[in-house]
């Protein structure tokens, strides 16, 4: 039987045309802060909620947590919890006064508590600066707003040319492009955060900057230690993450095309290449893929969107990426809700459209994978109304959204609460809590229910399903094929 709150543990899409398969990722901040905001977020078509541990301490945490989960019970809705964690950031110090910089002149990045004798300086909060960058090398602060050229190397000091006008403030963050800095994956302060993910709950843990594969398992043998579910997500940021591309795939659970930090780091002209790369590889590879910020930017202040941004959201869709993420456009920007409404305006469009179809490519090798495409390829054929897969530990359902099936919505009915939210992320699933029965018809009979209940089936749909059947008192992984009545 469904759960009781089965109604609220699943999106209800008003009909099959308006189910949108790619999902939408929405960061809360101050401009989204309360329930009444998160609710209106989940009715435009939030998946998943992010929270910004660079901007939240414990406390505020604990808030915005249960302010998402009371929202999403409001609007009976299942919504993921997605903890990003702030990583080795590289920072400008406290300055008295913001500085007014203008090209040709110099300013001093010092170290240490050194003192310079540059009428222009700031203290930088890496004390491997000096060592890990050479004479020549661009320094990007602020976001690439204002771009240093390194003169000279003297002790705790590098004297710089300022590059482009801009206004230094307290505490910008700096990018050092092509530069291997030797700073821990996990901070002191992430490994707070990810304690307080555990005990909170979330669904997911993004990590910054991962530059290699250990970065991600060390992250996930904490987990393992805590017996914690978290999935982690692993965010490209640097060149050296993207040259260890392979292998960050394979370690972690998901990636995050963040094209923020990676925009700072590689030249421009190579951030499309590259985002078109990491997702074509995560698709083939079976790994949920995010592509994140700068996708709605314009609507912080402006009520619509440019069309370079429409084209870049829509791309993303084409490219068929789990998930598309709004960042300070909905943290805090003016139109919040609009930003997921024009998302999710555009998504629907482009999935009618077609895809990338990268997921032909994918290599499959297990059983599981395999009795998943042949039931993909059923469904295909008979232009099946809803694709169903039982799923205990989530392979099954995460064998479905690789397939990435453009005319069967995937629905996917589990009976472990932590795996209804982390399915939450994958492309194409609606997920749903169902207590399962010793009797594989009765899971389908009740999965069927659950789908007319809430008009998603009807008569004369047709349903293919993977399942179990009770042969000789043993289980056999089966695919159904059924024209509900």
């Amino acid at each position: 039987m469904l759960s009781e709150n089965s109604e609220l543990l699943t999106d209800r899409p008003a009909s099959r045309s308006r189910t949108r398969r790619t999902k939408i990722i929405a960061t809360l901040g101050p401009a989204t802060n309360t329930v009444e905001a998160i609710e209106h977020l989940i009715g435009a078509g939030l998946n998943i909620a992010r929270i910004n541990m660079s901007h939240a301490d414990p406390e505020t945490t604990r808030q915005t947590v249960a302010r998402i989960r009371e929202a999403s019970e409001r609007r009976q809705k299942r919504v993921g919890i997605l903890m990003d964690l702030q990583g080795p950031a590289i920072r400008t110090g406290d300055l008295p006064t913001s500085l007014n910089l203008k090209p040709g002149e110099r300013i001093a990045l010092t170290v240490r508590g050194e003192k310079s004798v540059e009428q222009r300086s700031v203290d930088v909060n890496y004390d491997q600066l000096v060592d890990d960058i050479r004479v020549g090398d661009t320094v990007a602060v602020d976001n690439g707003m204002i771009q240093l050229k390194v003169l000279e190397k003297h002790r705790n000091q590098l004297t710089c040319e300022v590059l482009t006008e801009g206004v230094l403030g307290s505490r910008r963050h700096i990018n050092l492009p092509g530069v291997r800095v030797n700073l821990p994956a996990l901070t002191e302060k992430d490994l707070t955060d990810v304690e307080l993910g555990i005990e909170l709950g979330v669904d997911f843990i993004a990590m910054s900057f991962c530059r290699e594969a250990a970065d991600v398992m060390r992250l996930k043998a904490i987990l393992e230690y805590r017996k914690a579910p978290q999935r982690v997500i692993a965010k490209l940021e640097d060149q050296e993450g993207i040259r260890n591309l392979a292998g960050i795939i394979e370690a972690a659970d998901g990636i995050m095309v963040a094209r923020g930090d990676l925009g700072m780091e590689c030249p421009f002209e190579e951030l499309p290449i590259i985002q078109r790369r990491v997702v074509k590889q995560c698709i083939t590879r079976g790994k949920p893929v995010i592509v994140a910020t700068h996708m709605l930017e314009s609507m912080i202040e402006s009520p619509s969107p440019t069309r370079a941004e429409i084209t870049d959201v829509s791309n993303a869709v084409y490219e068929q990426a789990d998930a598309i993420m709004l960042s300070g456009e909905t943290s805090v920007g003016r139109y919040p809700v609009k930003c997921v409404e024009i998302m999710d305006r555009i998504a629907l469009r482009t999935e009618r459209s077609g895809g990338a179809n990268y997921a032909d490519l994918a290599r499959m090798d297990s059983l599981g994978a395999k009795m998943v495409k042949s039931a993909f390829v059923l469904a295909k054929e008979v232009s099946a109304d809803a694709l169903i897969v039982f799923t205990r530990k989530g392979s099954m359902a995460r064998n479905a959204a690789w397939l990435r099936p453009m005319h069967s919505p995937i629905f996917a009915f589990t009976d472990n609460p932590s795996l209804l939210n982390q399915l939450t992320l994958h492309w194409g699933i609606t997920p749903f809590l169902i207590n399962f029965s010793a009797d594989s018809a009765v899971n389908f009979d009740n999965a069927v229910k659950a789908l007319r209940d809430r008009g998603l089936i009807r008569s004369g749909s047709k349903v293919v399903a993977v399942t179990e059947v009770d042969v000789g008192g043993r289980l056999i992984d089966t695919i159904l094929l059924e024209c509900i009545e």
